[in-house]
């Protein structure tokens, strides 16, 4: 799917392609709200396993961030067979402890933004599933890939 011609919120987001499937859709016919947190979900990982926040590292420093809130603004439905790009950008990190992230849902074929959506996230431990400060991994692969200019913490 092309996505240089989408009008981004942000510079260089990560992306995924998605496809409304049947399955997606609720009683109205369009995309139901869960599916759309599944998608901002999917995302998340694809892109800080992409920069190196794989699930071993979370394994082998025994620490995750954690959803703490998330935002979402539904602006038009999307339908089955529609194809869908979906944006995302980490727009803030505190350096120990929480960071946040920006979404964008686009319909490239009318250009049209479907959703907008920020999560906040904080780090915790995943025995105790306590605050925990972000191990030093954690923290060079989050603070190098924050985007200036978005919805921060």
């Amino acid at each position: 799917m092309q996505h240089q011609d989408i009008a981004w919120d942000l510079p260089a987001p990560f992306t995924i392609d998605i496809t409304v499937r049947a399955e997606d859709t609720d009683r109205l016919g369009h995309a139901n709200n869960v599916v759309y947190v599944r998608w901002l979900e999917d995302v998340s990982w694809a892109h800080i396993e992409s920069l190196g926040m794989s699930w071993s590292l979370h394994e082998k420093t025994g620490k995750a961030m954690a959803i703490t809130r998330t935002e979402i603004d539904y602006l038009a439905s999307a339908n089955i067979g529609d194809q869908l790009v979906l944006g995302t950008w980490l727009t803030d990190y505190d350096g120990r402890f929480r960071s946040a992230r920006q979404f964008q849902l686009v319909r490239p074929s009318d250009g049209k933004t479907l959703v907008r959506a920020v999560s906040t996230h904080a780090c915790v431990d995943m025995k105790s599933q306590r605050p925990a400060r972000a191990p030093k991994e954690f923290a060079e692969i989050l603070g190098s890939a924050v985007v200036a200019g978005g919805k921060g913490l």
